[in-house]
């Protein structure tokens, strides 16, 4: 039965100093209340916002609850579409058809092949700077090692990378709505260039991401992406596939530095990188919350009815600290049973899990090992106190280092 006060409107922003440096204490005094409870964020924006793990994971299953806006009650002013029609933003069948035929060519063969290319990159990023002594760890490592290597994945030219960096950081942040729609509109004209570019190109044996889902869009076998989709697969690739992992190598960093007992014990055994991955991302989900879902009819969730067309939160965040899935949850702890600890939702769950999770962790994994190995006096260049981003994703501004 729900109850009265499950239905008022809780305030987040009164639930914690300050939501963007930590989220986790206003989760941890709704938790005692409910798992499902209707909030206002400090943006202003209200939502159905579920934190309990078992109800986000069966909510992220759950068919009714819908990813296309126009399930929502008032779908015809909240414009949400980015750039293009993404995965993100439909549901089956069409979801089905897109996730194939980005599969196809997203595969396990051409993300291990990435390998050599990661561990290079991130060994030329470490060389640039080990003469310093010190440096930022997100301006120097975190960010360019994904970016380099979602570019290079998907063919977007070196000369037009830092442009790209500017474009995505605004397409992500809270701080200005009009700044970041019109990142999101150049993004969007660029990469329409850039697919002109690679239909002008020869069929190759092998070619970047781009080229050949391309060739997909223009192949005469009925399984094609239409222009709209095109585009907007290529700006999910681009910005989830680099944001995301910038986030996991910095906040890996960060923690590991805030814990050296731990960074020892991972020193001493090079086994526990694993564990140290999947714990970060159990601990600062890279990305905090799943996209908006919407209520195609009325839900009971929680113990918590959501009306039809209710727009609903799915806090990833939230749900990977849940005591009741996660022993001593606040705890960082890279000894944790990496099995257990992948129960995390990080990447999200059923038909939209995240495509990218094997690129991101084998990222993360090559980039960790590359940083502790060049420089064993890795520390804080300062106190480490955090800086976060407001922003769509759980983003260090910086993590300043020493060696």
């Amino acid at each position: 039965m729900s109850t009265q006060h499950q239905h008022a409107t809780v305030q987040l922003a009164d639930l914690t100093d300050d939501f963007t440096a930590d989220p986790y204490s206003a989760f941890a005094a709704l938790r005692s209340r409910g798992a499902v409870h209707h909030a206002r964020f400090p943006t202003g924006d209200e939502s159905w916002l579920v934190i309990g793990h078992e109800e986000v994971r069966a909510a992220f299953a759950d068919p009714r609850l819908r990813n296309d806006v126009r399930h929502s009650a008032d779908f015809e002013d909240d414009g949400l579409y980015a750039v293009g029609s993404n995965m993100l933003q439909v549901d089956p069948p069409d979801h089905t058809r897109l996730r194939t035929l980005v599969a196809r060519e997203f595969t396990t063969r051409r993300v291990q092949a990435l390998r050599p290319r990661i561990q290079e990159a991130a060994d030329a990023l470490l060389d640039a700077v080990a003469a310093d002594g010190r440096a930022d760890l997100v301006a120097a490592y975190a960010y360019p090692l994904p970016l380099t290597i979602i570019c290079e994945l998907l063919g977007v030219p070196e000369a037009d990378r830092t442009a790209f960096r500017e474009w995505s950081t605004k397409v992500v942040s809270l701080d200005d709505a009009e700044q970041s729609a019109r990142a999101s509109q150049e993004m969007a004209v660029y990469l329409a260039g850039l697919a002109e570019e690679k239909r002008r190109l020869p069929d190759a044996a092998e070619s970047d991401l781009l080229h050949a889902l391309v060739r997909t869009h223009d192949g005469g076998d009925g399984d094609r992406l239409a222009p709209e989709e095109l585009l907007g697969m290529a700006f999910l690739l681009l910005v989830a596939g680099h944001e995301t992992t910038v986030n996991l190598i910095a906040s890996a960093v960060h923690l590991l530095l805030g814990h050296p007992e731990q960074l020892a014990a991972l020193r001493a055994d090079p086994g526990l990188l694993q564990g140290a991955v999947e714990e970060t991302l159990r601990f600062e989900s890279p990305a905090p919350a799943g996209t908006y879902r919407y209520a195609a009819e009325p839900i009971d969730l929680g113990g918590v009815r959501i009306p039809a067309g209710a727009r609903v939160v799915l806090s990833i965040a939230a749900a990977n600290r849940d005591p009741a899935r996660f022993p001593h949850p606040e705890r960082f702890d890279i000894r944790r049973d990496p099995a257990a600890t992948r129960a995390h939702l990080a990447f999200g769950h059923g038909l939209h899990h995240c495509l990218g999770a094997p690129l991101a962790r084998l990222e993360a994994t090559l980039a960790l090992r590359a940083l502790l190995d060049r420089f064993p006096r890795l520390d804080f260049d300062g106190d480490g106190t955090p800086q976060w981003r407001t922003s769509l994703m759980r983003s260090l501004r910086e993590v300043p280092v020493r060696w």
